[in-house]
């Protein structure tokens, strides 16, 4: 029974996104963002400390703001239930992420290009000036395969550990990562800890993604293979696991070049001997993440009755 409210809230917050995705204004995750933009101005120095001081204060008074919340509301478990359907809602960003790849998609199925180029940045920071058709489509299907995990995965893993305060937590850390943890020269320090506090907080649902998409893969035996022998290729320690698996789930080869503006990074492929990605695979990527989503719902929610269980014996 303990574990009830958390269950109920979290299907009701799936469910809602499923219907109804990011709200075009007045999304809690652009507000946070907003705001911690505003206290980054104000305690920017080039300087590890001054980034840690910057992430404990931002991500605190997130995770402090939703503990308080679910004390409050602890007596009831309609209130439980009803937090944690908002929180759920809040976080999760599949039918989103599914929508803007397919947008890409349709544009370059009609073969426009350039209207697919235009709305690439809505998913990933790569340039995509100088990409064609084949390589809008990689970006698209890579994209798809790492929000897989931060947009769904892991907020439901830090949920099913932690509650509301973790998944808005995990949401809080995610989102500053975007922000300053990139090495450009103003954040390569001040962005330090944020990007490695992602790094371990995305660790679990990284792993937990590549499971779930080996599980709900056609050849299951491949996306195994290419995972385990590519995933760890990746200069990210999370992203590769959710690519790789991406890659061998599909049957298409990820990885390469990419521009991030004036910044060129040459990463490893995956699953090099796998035909290249083409615009039909943007529309498979989009049902494997749904069906990454309700395994990892369905995971989350069971290993949250376990501890509940747990904690009453």
């Amino acid at each position: 029974m303990r574990a009830a409210p958390y269950l109920v809230g979290a299907i009701a917050g799936h469910l809602a996104d499923a219907r109804f995705g990011d709200p075009r204004r007045g999304h809690p995750v652009a507000l946070f963002g907003a705001a911690a933009s505003r206290l980054e101005r104000r305690m920017w120095r080039d300087d590890r400390g001054a980034g840690a001081a910057y992430t404990a204060l931002a991500v605190g008074a997130v995770a402090g703001g939703a503990a308080l919340a679910a004390r409050a509301v602890r007596r009831s478990p309609a209130a439980s239930a009803g937090l944690t359907a908002a929180a759920v809602f809040t976080v999760l960003g599949g039918t989103s992420l599914t929508r803007e790849a397919r947008t890409v998609g349709r544009a370059l199925a009609d073969g426009d290009l350039p209207a697919a180029r235009e709305r690439l940045p809505h998913l990933c920071g790569r340039d995509p000036s100088g990409l064609d058709e084949q390589q809008v489509a990689r970006a698209v299907v890579e994209s798809v395969a790492e929000n897989t995990a931060d947009a769904v995965v892991n907020a439901l893993v830090w949920g099913a550990l932690a509650g509301a305060p973790g998944l808005l937590a995990f949401r809080a850390v995610n989102t500053l990562d975007a922000m300053v943890g990139h090495r450009s020269a103003r954040y390569r320090r001040f962005g330090w800890a944020s990007a490695r506090l992602d790094d371990v907080a995305g660790w679990p649902g990284a792993r937990l993604t590549a499971l779930l998409t080996v599980a709900a893969a056609d050849s299951p035996a491949r996306a195994w293979r290419v995972w385990r022998r590519d995933g760890s290729a990746h200069p990210s320690p999370n992203a590769g696991q959710a690519e790789s698996a991406f890659a061998g789930a599909l049957g298409v080869r990820l990885g390469g070049t990419l521009r991030y503006g004036e910044r060129v990074e040459h990463r490893p492929v995956l699953g090099a001997e796998l035909p290249p990605v083409a615009v039909p695979d943007i529309e498979r990527a989009c049902r494997l993440s749904r069906r990454v989503g309700v395994l990892a719902l369905a995971a989350t929610l069971g290993a949250r009755a376990v501890l509940a269980g747990r904690r009453r014996g």
